[in-house]
């Protein structure tokens, strides 16, 4: 078996030396980085090319799962947490184990059993849901904040601060403070994960923040022009002005 190269990425500096320690016992396992919040980790696993990231959760900046999203699949992934209510989102997430914060050093052994089997195996590594943060959430759960990577920069954009998203092949066009992102998604799981309450999809090429929208116009006889607050003309649908009028109240 090879030196397994990895990355710790825990916001509480107990965590990491727990973690060290019990690393620093396994001859196969070489600790190459610890990062105290998830933008740090995303840096890390990208500058340095880890075989595994042991992940926490909770971080700040960027969550774990927000993490997962912004890095390589090859990435073996232990999540190490002290919340229990995200064991399951983190299986569908394809992480390879999941840690209970506190752990045994028996468990944690078994931890790196998984681990080793991974890279033992010829099997390529699962493929992980194109937008891990989506298949993460909880029912009845909208994201507050979307992440999106820009060569090795990462930008957050407040879910309030987005005027709308266009679907461009298998990417969105995220439109914001006078500026657009892409981002590898489609426009309907993005649609699935934004309040509907807020968000209305006009078009099935546009998504639109319903705060934004100034007025309505007709264009076509069985189409209209949403304008918004910037100026940009959306077209509307005959179902997408159906569900406006129905979410405005019947304007």
């Amino acid at each position: 078996m090879k030196t397994l190269r990895a990355i710790i990425a825990d916001d509480e500096e107990l965590a990491r030396r727990i973690l060290r320690e019990y690393l620093t016992t396994e001859p196969d396992l070489e600790i190459i980085e610890e990062c105290p919040n998830g933008f740090e980790a995303v840096k890390a696993v990208n500058d340095l090319r880890p075989d595994v990231l042991f992940l926490d959760v909770q971080m700040p900046k960027l969550d774990g799962f927000e993490v997962l999203e912004l890095i390589d699949s090859s990435v073996a992934v232990v999540f190490v947490t002290a919340y229990d209510q995200y064991a399951m989102r983190a299986f569908d997430a394809a992480a390879v184990d999941y840690l209970l914060k506190p752990f045994t050093a028996e468990r944690f052994r078994a931890s790196l059993d998984r681990v080793r089997a991974r890279f033992a195996s010829a099997a390529p590594p699962p493929a992980l849901p194109r937008d891990l943060r989506l298949a993460s959430r909880a029912p009845g759960e909208y994201l507050e904040r979307l992440v999106v990577k820009d060569g090795p920069r990462v930008h957050v954009i407040p879910a309030a601060k987005l005027d709308y998203a266009e679907a461009q092949d298998d990417y969105v066009a995220l439109r914001s403070e006078g500026k657009t992102w892409l981002k590898q998604q489609t426009i309907s799981s993005l649609e699935s994960a934004l309040d509907p309450r807020r968000f209305l999809r006009v078009h099935r090429g546009f998504l639109i923040n319903m705060e934004r929208i100034v007025r309505v116009e007709p264009n076509t006889k069985d189409t209209w022009l949403a304008i918004l607050r910037d100026g940009a003309r959306i077209p509307m649908s005959r179902a997408g002005y159906s569900r406006f009028r129905e979410l405005a109240g019947g304007v």
